[in-house]
């Protein structure tokens, strides 16, 4: 008997190694810039959470959201050719160092495989 896994078959395009994930938190002050950023990068397509909690791993205010903490962040991901990886981080980095307090974070993985 073949089971229903056996069947499957994996497309070429599905093997693609070249595409980069990137996640962006960032104080929702940033809201614009980001997505200006990311058009202006050839990066169209993005998932955005407009409402996230959290705080840096060593400066920055905490963004909670509550009457101590009154910030909030937002959060997008993106999936982009690899090639693009790099000037997206330098124009990141660079808003980030303009405006340090606010709070602006990339973290880039590898895709494996999309459909």
């Amino acid at each position: 008997m073949i089971s229903e896994f056996s069947k499957c078959r994996i497309n070429e395009t599905d093997l693609r190694t070249d595409m980069k994930t990137i996640m962006i938190t960032f104080d929702q002050a940033y809201n614009e810039r980001i997505i200006d950023v990311l058009d202006r990068q050839g990066c169209r397509g993005f998932t955005r959470w407009q409402q996230v909690q959290g705080r840096g791993s060593k400066t920055g205010e905490p963004h909670f959201g509550s009457h101590a903490w009154p910030s909030m962040c937002s959060a997008i991901m993106t999936v982009v050719d690899d090639e693009k990886v790099k000037p997206l981080l330098e124009k990141l980095r660079s808003m980030d160092q303009e405006t340090e307090m606010l709070g602006l974070r990339a973290f880039v993985w590898n895709v494996e495989q999309s459909i």
